[in-house]
């Protein structure tokens, strides 16, 4: 099924998607804080959690301090510094709150946030990398900043390995002006399950981008926040994911248009092989009365390979002024088109290669802007090994 939402004249607030209908809910009142009672431990029935599978995430809501910590790794260019700053230091900054109970439990424990600082003005020609790698520790509470100056250009490469129950809070201030790019990377084993809440703060004419590739782990949930701090700030959302027999893959996006002449673009692809392949996909976009002159559009494609597999998308649009440059979303889900395959058999490619060829080219339009690319051979290569162990 496909969706598109056009601009909507008029300055009456609505919200579109394609599995429900809500009237007359705003994604802006949906629960946000600091304190984890304010969150009632979720039974799965609840809104932002009838899709995920929480009877095999009960430790991630627990009120308590684990203690255990991932493996580190990095790579910092010259002039970016790693540190570590209180939670209270982090909340002082005016970081966005915690939005659900596992994000409100990993702020509340994980006993300091490190920090990685890009200068004003610096003009990073490598990318920061950094790896966490688990070892099966038990749950750990992980808590990452990263703050980039005014008029810095910045990418930031952050990958996830290892087997781990992982609960992460992220937070990405790009300044005033800047130009920053963060690569997640979930590459985990598939005994793992990962919850996360990353934030991106845009400040005034910045440009940010939040770049997500999600292959492995038997439970991930990504949520993805964009506020802005001014007007002129561009904020993208890129996603790539694979999941096979048994994965559950969950990304959910919430664009915040909260300051006027601002624009976003979401795109999300996925590819779903193997009976109880599972993938969730939620795009909020909530352009606020204030917010005139936004331009905006998110878009999700998924490509079912097998039977049995199943992919849930809701793109959301709520728009309180009709003073927009343009507002729109659109999604579809969909197997191999017979016809590309053909094209391509009939010249000779066999069967496997041509599968190999059209999955390649589904993916390409989100790839090809990582501009990343060690980052983007990687991930195709990834791709490939999952297509052959699917045929396999």
């Amino acid at each position: 099924m496909s969706l598109l939402t056009p601009q909507r004249p008029g300055g009456g607030a609505h919200t579109d998607s394609v599995a429900t209908m809500v009237p007359d809910q705003s994604r802006a009142e949906r629960t946000a804080s600091f304190d984890v009672s304010a969150f009632p431990v979720p039974h799965g029935r609840e809104e932002e959690w009838r899709f995920t599978p929480v009877d095999r995430l009960g430790a991630f809501f627990r009120d308590e301090a684990t203690g255990a910590s991932l493996t580190w790794a990095d790579e910092l260019p010259g002039g970016v510094t790693l540190s570590t700053v209180s939670v209270e230091e982090w909340r002082a900054l005016g970081v966005p709150a915690p939005q659900d109970r596992a994000a409100a439990v990993a702020a509340a424990h994980s006993g300091g946030v490190a920090l990685v600082d890009v200068p004003a003005e610096a003009e990073l020609t490598e990318p920061v990398r950094i790896r966490l790698d688990g070892t099966d520790q038990g749950l750990v509470h992980g808590h990452l900043l990263v703050r980039v100056g005014r008029f810095a250009k910045a990418t930031v490469v952050l990958e996830h390995t290892g087997v781990a129950d992982y609960s992460e809070m992220l937070t990405v201030i790009a300044g005033d002006g800047s130009d920053v790019t963060l690569v997640t990377v979930q590459e985990w084993d598939d005994r793992s399950h990962h919850l996360a809440q990353h934030d991106v703060v845009v400040g005034r004419d910045a440009t940010a981008r939040h770049i997500a590739v999600t292959l492995g782990g038997g439970v991930v949930r990504l949520n993805t926040n964009a506020t802005y701090r001014g007007p002129g700030g561009s904020f993208e959302g890129l996603g790539v994911y694979f999941s096979d027999a048994g994965q559950h893959l969950e990304h959910r996006l919430f664009v915040d248009h909260e300051a006027p002449h601002c624009r976003s673009n979401v795109e999300y692809k996925g590819a779903l092989q193997g009976d109880t392949a599972r993938t969730v996909w939620i795009g909020d976009v909530l352009i606020r009365a204030a917010a005139e002159g936004t331009d905006t559009y998110e878009l999700n494609r998924n490509l079912l390979l097998t039977e049995g597999a199943r992919a849930d998308s809701v793109p959301n649009l709520e728009i309180e002024t009709g003073e927009i440059e343009g507002a729109g979303h659109a999604s579809a889900t969909g197997r191999f088109d017979d016809e590309q395959l053909f094209y391509l058999m009939a010249r000779g490619i066999p069967e496997p290669e041509a599968r190999r060829l059209v999955v390649r080219g589904f993916f390409a339009s989100v790839v090809g802007r990582i501009h990343v690319p060690e980052v983007q051979e990687h991930l195709m290569l990834a791709i490939e090994r999952e297509l052959a162990a699917g045929a396999a």
